[in-house]
């Protein structure tokens, strides 16, 4: 596959502008002290596409002029690791696995930046984990240790969305972690991050302003490396799979009206509103 130069130090965004079809392209920031402050440069394919050639199309939108949308929707699976953050398991009245404890979550329940939660009708005990989450760029299986680097095309921020009633009632968590809206992805991706700057990135996430978790991936049980192996020692992982790598401790509920934000060093802010059914 043909790439722009740098294309795998940028950030990568999935958007749409007025009358136009969803797109992909890389994200500018004025922060980053470039030509083109707060602009996304068009590209013309999906990068996460294996054998099409991606190049840039010479458009560029400013950002105040485009919506955000999910930067990915995987073709195959999304897996969670759950209880793996020191803390996040005792808080939740369990034990710390010694392997990684996994669930599966739909490609139907991502939403992008700004899109909303949506509480299931009668069932108001919804909770936030706002999470690094590692993307899958090629076909892999049984990944060594020193390769897991080859194969992680970034890194975004999903918020893990979870209904504790159905969580403690069903055998099985596909109901609980899987509804319609339950994953939020974004608001980019991060292509340059190497392994071990995202093993070191503070996680806050904030629920209407309120400070309600205040940690670092640093304190991942099972960290990105294990993860990759342990996951791919059973099942093939293909390019734009999603790997949840768990949430700090200080999950809690989330209520209709609320503005849920996870913030994530590197890799933006993902703000969701929360509504009723």
């Amino acid at each position: 596959m043909s790439r722009p130069a740098r294309l795998l130090d940028m950030r990568i965004a999935r958007f749409a502008a007025t009358g136009k079809d969803p797109a992909y392209g890389t994200i500018e920031l004025a922060v980053d002290g470039g030509e083109h402050p707060d602009t996304i440069a068009v590209l013309s394919n999906d990068p996460l596409a294996g054998g099409t050639a991606v190049n840039y199309t010479g458009e560029r939108h400013h950002l105040e002029d485009v919506r955000l949308l999910a930067p990915l929707i995987p073709r195959s699976k999304i897996i969670g690791a759950a209880s793996n953050f020191w803390g996040h398991g005792v808080e939740k009245g369990g034990e710390v696995p010694a392997v990684p404890s996994l669930f599966l979550k739909p490609n139907t329940s991502i939403v992008g930046p700004n899109d909303p939660i949506i509480i299931p009708e009668g069932h108001e005990h919804l909770n936030f984990e706002g999470e690094v989450a590692i993307v899958i760029g090629r076909i892999c299986k049984q990944v060594p240790r020193e390769r897991v680097s080859e194969v992680i095309f970034g890194y975004t921020i999903a918020n893990d969305v979870s209904q504790r009633d159905w969580q403690k009632s069903d055998s099985q968590w596909i109901r609980a972690k899987g509804a319609d809206t339950f994953c939020p992805v974004g608001p980019w991706i991060n292509t340059h991050l190497s392994i071990e700057e995202a093993s070191n990135l503070s996680i806050q996430t904030r629920v209407s302003d309120e400070i309600r978790q205040d940690g670092n991936s640093s304190g991942m049980v099972h960290g990105i490396v294990d993860l990759v192996c342990f996951i791919s020692s059973f099942t093939t992982l293909l390019p734009g799979d999603l790997i949840l790598t768990g949430t700090p401790k200080g999950f809690g509920d989330m209520r209709d009206g609320d503005v849920v934000e996870v913030e994530i060093d590197g890799l933006g802010t993902l703000s969701n509103p929360v509504s009723a059914a």
